[in-house]
């Protein structure tokens, strides 16, 4: 589904449809829920008859007798109990309706991002996806418990109030269906220009919560270089937009909705009133007739108004679900392994052949790359930035999509290999460690389901990451807060390279591992490289020229090509690019 600043009669019905179908798994509960409605339906449709009854048979000729007014007395207050206990029931069964709707469209959208491909992330703001999996599945939560339970009570109370009005006055209930036409087209105006209103009013909030995310994620950054005014200004811009499509809304709604409906009914009231008027002096009319008439003329109209109020929600809900379908249709999908038999990685051998790569499909950011990485071998890629070392690592972790060369792991393609395969035998440290909320055993084991404490331990220790691990409180079962904000770069890094050591991986990535760590502490781990890379291919982008004087093999890349390659010997004495980088690194 396309996501239009304005929604078409068809993408509507599309998703309420697809919203319609996520109900299906509880059928039993709608079944009930609609068992329910009727009946409160029913209960409210006897009261003004029973009403006439007791004016017209009772309280006109002034004859009360006592059994028949208790039996009317108990009946009616059955009536309203048994009519309150429906709504109650009916108003529960769907909110929990809703509410299993949403989880599992929640469920649906969150599983589709890890299903996403980096290319995606690249697009859309992270606050505009938070923005849909809550903000917009909110909204669709008030339309099926005010909407579709709304839309199926009026349903039911038009069709029962005209059936009694038809009992009570054939003429004057075919007079009654005049105003239908024109409140469909009052109904359909306001449909036509609200999609486009609240299209754009939940465009601006997604725009909210993403400058909201970014601002609070770089407020270091804002503060540092006293950007709180440039900042404070786009937002109120923002919030100021999102406001305006709202205060038109409201105009709109204030104009073609209740006000419009309202002023209908009561001009059909009027007309009834005038007409029972008219005819009291030729036909004996009673006060009953009268009064039950006028009661269903407004029970034949309310629903109308309630189904008008909540024409905004349903408008609302209609967007966001739009929103949140364009989302779990998006086909931006992570590269597809294409696996014809189960294949293992063995030794490690890691081959790219001629490997050409573009992000836009216009620029190449790598133009023929070609390095082969025996078992046990450490290759290093450097190069400034913007060379394409990363570049190589996100084709090699199948990040991004490739269709020029290949790339290569024990002879077979790496689009061959089965993608539990290369996520367990590939190790991958980056250059900013990501430690997610827990503790300190949860983000080495990431919940790995067989992992021992004992090798997580193992792992710990094997990076040095003990030294500072067994000082804190509860050790590794010490609470990490978001980020890891509380930890020091170098010791975020330890703990990332402990993640990636307790798997035990064939091949290493290091994406510029020790480019945040100082100087103390990549003493520490440098010696630990060394142990990890001893029986594992590694390949490592490195800044510090220091740290990968011993790799087997060092290329040098420069705006996505291989200009160099060689040992560190050799480099130094070609006295090209590395050779210079060596120099300014070295004063």
């Amino acid at each position: 589904m396309t996501e239009h600043a304005n929604l078409t009669a068809k993408e509507q019905g599309s998703a309420l449809i697809r919203l319609f179908k996520y109900t299906l798994p509880f059928k039993w509960t709608i079944v009930l829920a609609f068992i329910t409605l009727i009946v409160s339906t029913i209960a409210s449709m006897l009261t003004p008859y029973m009403v006439k009854i007791f004016i017209d048979d009772y309280l006109t000729p002034r004859h009360f007798p006592r059994d028949t007014m208790i039996w009317l007395m108990v009946i009616f207050i059955a009536i309203q109990i048994i009519g309150a206990l429906a709504l109650y029931f009916s108003q529960y069964l769907f909110q929990y309706l809703a509410f299993k709707v949403i989880q599992q469209l929640r469920i649906d959208a969150f599983n589709k991002l890890g299903k996403l491909g980096m290319k995606y992330f690249d697009k859309v703001p992270g606050g505009s996806i938070v923005s849909r999996l809550t903000n917009d599945t909110e909204t669709i939560v008030d339309m099926i418990v005010g909407v579709f339970a709304t839309f199926i009570m009026a349903l039911f109370m038009m069709v029962s109030s005209y059936i009694m009005m038809f009992i009570l006055d054939v003429k004057l209930a075919l007079i009654a269906l005049v105003f239908l036409p024109i409140i469909f087209l009052i109904l359909a105006t306001y449909r036509k220009h609200s999609a486009y209103l609240f299209s754009k009013s939940r465009q601006r909030l997604s725009d909210l919560n993403s400058k909201l995310a970014e601002s609070i994620e770089g407020m270091k950054i804002i503060q540092a270089f006293n950007q709180e005014r440039r900042l404070k200004r786009e937002f109120n811009d923002i919030n100021d937009e999102h406001y305006q499509y709202m205060l038109k809304t409201v105009k709109l709604d204030s104009l073609l909705l209740r006000p419009a409906i309202s002023s209908i009914s009561i001009f059909a009231v009027v007309m009834i009133l005038g007409y029972f008027g008219v005819i009291s002096f030729t036909t004996g009319i009673t006060a009953g007739i009268v009064f039950a008439f006028v009661q269903y003329m407004e029970r034949f109209f309310e629903p109308i108004n309630q189904v008008s109020q909540n024409l905004n929600i349903l408008q609302q809900a209609l967007v966001s679900a739009s929103r949140v379908f364009a989302l779990i249709d998006n086909d931006t999908y992570e590269p597809q392994q294409h696996v014809e038999q189960h294949l293992e990685i063995v030794d490690g051998k890691v081959e790219f052949e001629h490997v050409s790569f573009s992000y836009d499909g216009q620029t190449d950011v790598l133009k023929d790359i070609s390095f082969t990485v025996n078992p046990g071998e450490m290759v290093a890629l450097v190069g400034h930035t913007g060379s394409g070392k990363s570049s190589i690592i996100n084709l090699f972790m199948r990040f991004y999509e490739f269709t020029r060369g290949d790339i290569k792991i024990d002879n077979h393609s790496i689009k061959a290999l089965p993608k539990s395969e290369l996520k367990s035998k590939i190790g991958l440290v980056l250059q900013d460690a990501f430690i997610f909320y827990g503790t300190i055993i949860s983000n080495i084991k990431l919940y790995h389901p067989t992992m021992t404490f004992e090798q997580v331990q193992a792992a710990a220790t094997f990076v040095h990451a003990n030294h500072f691990i067994e000082k804190l409180p509860k050790q590794y079962e010490y609470k990490v807060i978001e980020k890891g904000s509380a930890f020091s770069s170098g010791e975020r890094q330890l703990l990332a390279f402990a993640r990636t050591i307790a798997t035990n991986p064939k091949i290493l990535i290091l994406d510029e591992a020790t480019a945040n760590i100082d100087s103390e502490t990549e003493a520490q781990i440098q010696t630990s490289l060394n142990d990890m890379r001893q029986g594992r291919t590694t390949i490592a982008i490195a800044h510090r020229l220091s740290t990968i004087q011993d790799a087997d093999q060092i290329i040098v890349l420069n705006k996505g090509e291989i200009v160099e390659r060689g040992t560190h010997n050799q480099l130094i004495e070609e006295k090209g690019i590395y050779h210079n980088m060596y120099l300014l690194q070295n004063g």
